[in-house]
């Protein structure tokens, strides 16, 4: 198993586990385009209207999460207009709220846990 589906693995328990997502809602490893290049995202989470709830980046524990890992999510989130981003590693995890208002994100300690 690489390294980054090692994490992506245990980012999903933790979301079904510990948030109470419904496995049902998760959806893990589709293709979506972007200004017609083709991207991967890891994690996406609807909510049961088929709106987008989160969006999960997932990266290997070696690589630090940094701006650009923000900024690639960011790119992802205009396709897909969630309400909820995370970044991980495994290791650290980071976790915004969308403005789109404002068009902008604010950073939270968590993210919310699922409310049917």
């Amino acid at each position: 198993m690489q390294p980054e589906e090692w994490v992506r693995q245990h980012c999903i328990q933790y979301l079904i586990q510990e948030k109470g997502y419904p496995k049902s809602l998760i959806n893990v490893e589709k293709e979506l385009t972007i200004n017609s290049l083709k991207k991967r995202y890891d994690i996406v989470i609807y909510n049961t209207d088929g709106s987008i709830h989160l969006i999960v980046e997932c990266k290997a524990p070696k690589i630090s999460i940094n701006q650009k890992a923000f900024d690639q999510i960011a790119r992802y989130n205009l396709e897909l207009n969630a309400t909820f981003l995370m970044v991980t590693n495994g290791l650290n995890h980071y976790y915004c709220q969308m403005d789109f208002k404002n068009e902008r994100y604010q950073f939270l300690k968590d993210i919310p846990e699922y409310i049917s």
